[in-house]
């Protein structure tokens, strides 16, 4: 692929669409290769937009808003980030072939959409997953469940992200609430949620699998190690890599992937969730795009997940290979502020082998994810107690 400079007549254009802490670390690599990048966001001063050429403010859900910015920056790719946009809009772009949508538009109207990624996986693909239903009404949630789900079940919007939305149920006095929690809590009212049966696992693992052009000029799948993680309420809290499994799991984990993601199509890195017990294997979802939990990759890897994202993407060499043992942790908010600071970042520090991420968000909420810590060690579990203790050590005051 052949890249111009950025902010010249020859320049290569890259639109991010969705500029959170993902967005950030992926504009910051596109520019090491002199892309020009316009950070989209529905909020002002998002992470990415703080480091973009230029950035946008507008309802990514919009199909006109989103039509009118594009038909405006002309981009050469667009880089969806989050699951909120109008993939409808960007199908008919590439229909036109107006630019690249990473990977395409297709894996991302699958992947979107829980309805749709669940459907290709456990139907056309046969891959083992939880039992599942969909229901378009709290009637059909509780037939669904009775029928053979069970307790206990996530009921889950078909469109959300980092845990919205999601509540697991022990009884079925808890699940009007459930529905009624999926129904206003996802990005985007699909009309349905997904009631999922809970699966008996020894621990979840996400395996960041990348799709990039070899020397011989094929696609060619490659893997990182498996990053082992802690969820609270369906959100990310902790990471680390690698996750030790049985080699027979990783096999078969890797086989899921590849035939998820060749399935899908395009390039870039795919980060895909799995639930593993023993040799056995389950496929929970995919994001066609750098994986929040990936974060660890900052630390232990040559080349970091946005990298590869980016590097897939403009067609140049990629290296998944693992340097050392590393884990992350995340700095949560616990006050709603729109001025405050940090502090404890010196304390912070001073842990061995570790570094701090503060994504810059422009507003303070609890519970939401204001940085990451990273750390390095000999072993995962030194590395985890490094990056808990340094993210714990960071305070976020507003006076």
């Amino acid at each position: 692929m052949k890249l111009g400079s950025a902010l010249t007549n020859s320049a290569t254009k890259a639109m991010l669409l969705g500029s959170g802490e993902l967005g950030k670390e992926i504009a910051i690599c596109l520019q090491r290769y002199g892309v020009e990048v316009i950070a989209v966001d529905r909020y002002p001063n998002a992470p990415a937009q703080q480091v973009a050429h230029r950035s946008h403010v507008i309802t990514m859900t919009d199909a006109e808003e989103l039509r009118k910015i594009i038909d405006l920056e002309c981009p050469d790719l667009i880089i969806p980030e989050i699951e909120a946009i109008a993939t409808d809009a960007l199908a008919e772009i590439e229909a036109e072939g107006l630019c690249r949508v990473i990977p395409n538009a297709r894996a991302i109207q699958l992947t979107m959409n829980r309805e749709g990624i669940r459907t290709l996986v456990a139907e056309t693909l046969q891959i083992p997953t939880s039992k599942y239903a969909f229901a378009e009404s709290f009637g059909q949630l509780k037939a669904a469940v009775d029928g053979g789900i069970g307790y206990p079940c996530f009921v889950k919007p078909t469109m959300s992200s980092s845990g919205k939305g999601q509540t697991m149920v022990k009884s079925a006095e808890q699940l009007e609430q459930a529905w009624n929690y999926a129904k206003v809590s996802g990005r985007v009212d699909t009309g349905k949620v997904i009631v999922e049966s809970k699966i008996d696992f020894d621990f979840e693992i996400t395996l960041l699998t990348v799709r990039a052009v070899n020397s011989e000029g094929n696609i060619q799948t490659y893997f990182c190690e498996p990053i082992g993680h802690i969820q609270e309420n369906g959100d990310y809290r902790q990471s680390w890599q690698p996750q030790a499994m049985t080699a027979s799991a990783l096999e078969t984990a890797k086989d899921i992937a590849n035939k998820v993601t060749e399935a899908l199509g395009g390039v870039g890195l795919f980060g895909v969730e799995l639930f593993v017990k023993g040799d056995n294997v389950w496929f929970c979802e995919v994001s066609p795009r750098p994986h929040d939990t990936g974060m660890v990759t900052m630390t232990t890897q040559k080349q970091n997940e946005f990298e590869l994202h980016v590097r897939a993407i403009l067609g140049l060499p990629v290296d998944t290979s693992l340097q050392k043992h590393g884990a992350s942790a995340v700095i949560l908010s616990n006050i709603n502020a729109k001025d405050f600071f940090y502090n404890g970042l010196d304390a912070a520090l001073a842990v061995p082998d570790s570094e701090i991420r503060l994504f810059g968000k422009p507003e303070a909420l609890v519970n939401r994810r204001m940085g990451v810590a990273l750390a390095s060690a000999e072993t995962v579990e030194e590395a985890r107690n490094r990056a808990v203790k340094a993210a714990g050590l960071v305070g976020i005051h507003c006076e």
